[in-house]
């Protein structure tokens, strides 16, 4: 059974990664309808209650509900996204939207981020109601647009208005089950929380005037640049509670980097000894980070700009309010700060969910079916999920799913959102098999 069911979430990730629903931020991107009807084509005839969702044109989503035989039993919810980010072909080997399978891996944007999980969530989905065998609590299977963008045409507007469909007491979604490898033992990273975030778009000012004659003058792109320069600069103090002493501890690292690692008055010391993606990872694990990543403005190359935006993502750790984020950006910009306008593009608090109730105990004793030896650890994301909108109306969320041991945690960031994005199949297969040992423990 498990082979079929693999090899059925195969073919759905191929397709999938060839409905090409590449979200760009802007309300005409993403094109996840693509999907969401691919999606309910394959659940179609299974008798489940499906309906689609549309707040933006082309912005489609997917609810199916399979109902328990206890009303009282906690509801569980599959949630996986449809959409991708964009993708800079050149830098690929294989063709990004080819979908194909080489070597035992799927290639191509959302492999990893997240359409694996997504179909095999379908698929299993759709061989649970079609097994014959009930279960007390409903089961849902969201297939989510707009993820990559803040779910501004998808969850965000959904979970609250479609509640009594979406309605449940646990979520599973992505990412989670990144194995890290040490001489201590192996360690398994289930994500509970999320960092916030503070989306920002900066707006210097300056004067206008000719290319010809630079020299004393008001150019806002040369301000923009020390702008910047200051944000990439900006070193806030860490924060670091139990979630990261956990993490700490699963990384198995030499006791001396270990303890570097857990003093904030050496974890800058500590980074530069780590290889690149994990230290990339550890740093936005335990810090507020600013990444500038788009800029606009300059009318034509011989006149001086007088206006250029500046468009940053900021992560903001648990107990950041928007406030904060003011603030660190005063104090990022210095002198600067009362030359700049800041507008706010997209703002939501860091999340989490508690680990004693029995979604986690179910999720550790499917994780250990696999990995019998792995220490199932609490994790944070660093970049957002949709399980932040179902955390707010109560529910318990986790980023789960299993990798194989080929894909290790370097690797794992290298590829999300990177060039050559691929999963292999026997991810796929383990991860079917936890989705199917969760659903079978979760109501014993």
């Amino acid at each position: 059974m498990i082979d079929q069911l693999t090899n059925e979430t195969v073919e759905l990730l191929q397709a999938l990664i060839r409905n090409q629903c590449v979200n760009d931020g802007t309300a005409q991107s993403g094109f996840e309808d693509r999907s969401a009807r691919l999606l309910r084509d394959e659940l179609e005839g299974t008798g489940v209650d499906m309906a689609t969702f549309e707040p933006t044109p082309g912005r489609t989503s997917l609810i199916c509900r399979w109902p328990g035989t206890d009303p009282a039993a906690p509801a569980l919810c599959l949630m996986g996204h449809t959409d991708v980010v964009p993708v800079s072909p050149d830098g690929w080997t294989q063709d990004p939207f080819g979908g194909e399978l080489i070597d035992g891996e799927i290639w191509g944007r959302g492999a990893v981020d997240m359409l694996n999980l997504t179909a095999s969530m379908a698929v299993v989905f759709r061989h649970l109601v079609t097994s014959g065998k009930r279960y007390p609590g409903d089961i849902i299977y969201f297939a989510v647009a707009d993820e990559e963008a803040g779910g501004i045409h998808g969850a965000e507007i959904l979970v609250p208005q479609q509640w009594d469909a979406l309605r449940c007491d646990y979520v599973l979604t992505e990412f989670g089950g990144i194995p890290l490898y040490s001489p201590k033992g192996m360690s398994l990273l289930i994500t509970t929380a999320e960092k916030g975030i503070g989306w920002r778009r900066l707006t210097v000012k300056g004067s206008p005037g000719h290319g010809s004659m630079p020299y004393g003058t008001d150019n806002a792109l040369v301000k923009a640049a020390e702008v910047v320069r200051r944000l990439s600069e900006y070193r806030p103090t860490p924060q670091l509670d139990e979630l990261w002493a956990a993490r700490v501890k699963a990384m198995g690292l030499p006791d001396e980097l270990s303890r570097k690692l857990l003093d904030p008055g050496r974890l800058a010391e500590a980074l530069t000894e780590l290889p690149p993606e994990l230290a990339s990872n550890t740093h936005s694990c335990s810090h507020t980070t600013f990444s500038p990543n788009v800029i606009s403005g300059g009318v034509k190359t011989n006149v001086i700009p007088d206006s250029v935006t500046i468009e940053v993502d900021i992560r903001t750790l648990p107990g950041e309010a928007a406030e904060d984020i003011d603030a660190h950006i005063r104090a990022a910009l210095g002198d600067l700060a009362d030359q700049v306008e800041t507008e706010v593009i997209q703002t939501n608090r860091s999340t989490a969910s508690p680990t004693d109730n029995k979604l986690w105990e179910t999720l550790s004793s499917a994780i250990a079916n696999a990995y019998p030896e792995a220490k199932v650890v609490p994790s944070m994301v660093t970049g957002g999920t949709d399980a932040r909108f179902f955390r707010d109306q109560g529910a318990i969320a986790y980023g789960a799913g299993l990798l194989s041991p080929s894909v290790d945690t370097g690797e794992f960031f290298r590829r999300f959102h990177g060039h050559d994005e691929r999963i292999d199949v026997e991810s796929l297969r383990l991860t079917c098999s936890l989705w199917l040992d969760v659903v079978d423990g979760l109501w014993s």
